[in-house]
């Protein structure tokens, strides 16, 4: 099943959010047709299988649905409790970076991408004006669909929701200023994602899929998830053991060579850049990177 959050392109942007599961015959609209009248993902997620199965019902069922067209898709998990990404996880990813002092970690080294990063499928990316140094990182994401801690490897696949496309965006300067990269990780809309939430019944073994990232048409990133350091269950279980995992948790996985910082000379992004990012069995996301508004915000 491939779940979505979305809003009608026809209406206001401020309109209370829906959620929606993508068939062959169009998005079917749960929020209307599901019992729980869930209005996002993370709402049939928390309510456990039965909302699921439900929800897979609803979709069976129902006849001619809404074309993506006249959507806008937001993130399927809007506000996740927590934002994780793991570094160096590629092996090709390690292999580019040698020069920098790069070497395969003994551990899954994790850090932190602020929520507030959280963006759109298909809403555009921030150019911040204090930085040239903007980057993109394709990766796989899954969310946690069961609160879990201290989970083996051999059980953690279990405590998994499904799958989304993650474009890791990263601010390098900023990145490199501590050892953490949270600060380069966690600018506004530097974590879109998308652009549904795929159930791992559709996506099958995760460690077999193909990743691809282009930049105004040209392949950048191109890999298997096979040449992870370190696979899902792995990561699942590692980080469960540090802290408790919760409903809607979003993971990033790593990212594998091809990243703009490692180029030479470096192939920033700017404004005007259209960056996708494509999973096979998962699905692709489109951003378009535009400078960053200088207006202060707040109340």
């Amino acid at each position: 099943m491939r779940l979505l959050n979305f809003i009608p392109k026809a209406g206001a942007a401020s309109q209370p959010g829906r959620v929606g599961a993508l068939t062959e015959r169009g998005v079917v609209d749960l929020t209307a047709a599901h019992g729980l009248k869930p209005r996002e993902v993370i709402d049939l997620l928390r309510a456990g299988p039965a909302a699921l199965d439900e929800a897979r019902d609803c979709a069976a069922r129902a006849g001619a649905g809404l074309t993506l067209d006249e959507l806008r898709l937001l993130p399927p998990v809007r506000r996740p409790a927590k934002f994780l990404g793991v570094g160096g996880n590629f092996h090709s990813h390690i292999a580019e970076a040698e020069r920098l002092g790069a070497k395969t970690p003994p551990f899954p080294v994790w850090f932190n991408k602020q929520v507030n990063c959280v963006n759109g499928p298909f809403d555009p990316i921030w150019a911040p004006f204090d930085s040239e140094q903007l980057d993109y990182e394709a990766e796989l994401a899954l969310v946690i669909g069961r609160r879990c801690r201290r989970v083996s490897a051999a059980e953690a696949l279990r405590y998994v929701a499904g799958f989304m496309v993650c474009n890791d965006v990263s601010i390098r300067d900023w990145q490199m200023r501590a050892p953490t990269a949270t600060a380069g990780k966690s600018f506004d809309t530097h974590g879109p994602i998308g652009p549904w939430l795929v159930t791992p019944d559709e996506v099958g073994d995760p460690g077999r899929l193909r990743i691809r990232a282009w930049v105004n048409g040209e392949l950048r990133q191109d890999e298997t998830t096979a040449g992870m350091v370190f696979d899902c269950a792995t990561l699942v279980a590692d980080l469960s053991q540090k802290c408790t995992l919760e409903v809607g948790d979003v993971l990033a996985l790593g990212s594998p060579a091809g990243v703009g910082g490692l180029m030479t000379p470096p192939r920033y992004l700017r404004p005007g850049d259209e960056v996708r990012i494509e999973i096979d069995r998962v699905g692709a996301i489109v951003n378009t990177v535009v400078a960053e508004p200088q207006e202060p915000t707040g109340a």
